[in-house]
């Protein structure tokens, strides 16, 4: 069983920047690809990057591409997602999820992931 507990979204400005944090209760959390996903009021949910076990590879839907950075302390068990140039477009609620069963990332799928964060929202006002 592995619990994630997302923190750090908030209300920002366009143009401003976030980061959120992802703890998670496990042991083995570097053994596992970790990722970030967003759902917009009245949208389905999107991947938005992923991460793997050690830190060496990421992923980015392209419209986060160059603005968000992913990564991880192992040894602090805590995700991360640091978010620059926000514009509103980035509103949604933001969850972090562990890929158990694999180290490396595979694909952006949220069915992939088999445990996810409540969530945190974050809003970006124009």
């Amino acid at each position: 069983q592995v619990q994630l507990v997302e923190s750090g979204g908030g209300l920002v400005q366009a143009g401003g920047s976030l980061r959120l944090s992802c703890a998670a209760s496990t042991r083995t959390f570097s053994r596992y690809a970790m990722g970030w996903f967003r759902q917009a009021p009245g949208k389905e949910g999107e991947f938005v990057a992923a991460i793997s076990g050690n830190g060496d590879n990421m992923n980015y839907a392209d419209s986060v591409k160059g603005r968000f950075t992913i990564s991880r302390d192992n040894a602090k068990n805590t995700l991360y997602l640091q978010m620059n140039s926000l514009n509103p477009e980035d509103t949604a609620v933001y969850y972090c999820a562990a890929d158990t069963r694999s180290y490396l990332i595979r694909r952006p799928l949220t069915r992939d992931y088999d445990y996810w964060g409540k969530g945190t929202l974050v809003t970006v006002s124009s």
